[in-house]
């Protein structure tokens, strides 16, 4: 794929990187019903979910060495799916939004683990 046959980058149109970016928005859904007092998994949360789509376009760019990419932000989408999961047995967030970042999360991971085999 190269960025001047569709006016962007490669990493713009893959379903993981879109995905992505997708569970970022739902990401600061889930920050801003954070209590005040959980900042410490607040900023986690942020850089480990910022991690996945940062890492799918460096993996896109650096070819050589993509796999290592795509590990690190498949590592970096289950460090989500377990804040997720703190917070719902800790009732700190909307059940049904933590349950939409996990099905885009669960989508993600299976998307990654394929482009490290």
């Amino acid at each position: 794929m190269r960025e001047s046959d569709a006016g962007g980058f490669a990493f713009e149109r893959l379903d993981v990187y879109q995905r992505a970016i997708e569970f970022l928005v739902v990401v600061a859904r889930i920050i801003s019903e954070l209590p005040g007092r959980n900042g410490s998994l607040v900023d986690q949360l942020r850089r480990a979910a910022l991690s996945v789509p940062v890492n799918v376009a460096e993996g896109v760019g650096r070819s050589s060495v993509a796999d290592r990419h795509y590990a690190i932000a498949r590592g970096s989408a289950m460090e989500c799916a377990e804040i997720l999961d703190a917070c719902r047995v800790l009732q700190l967030a909307n059940p049904e939004l933590l349950a939409d970042g996990r099905s885009l999360l669960l989508r993600v991971v299976q998307m990654l683990s394929k482009m490290c085999a």
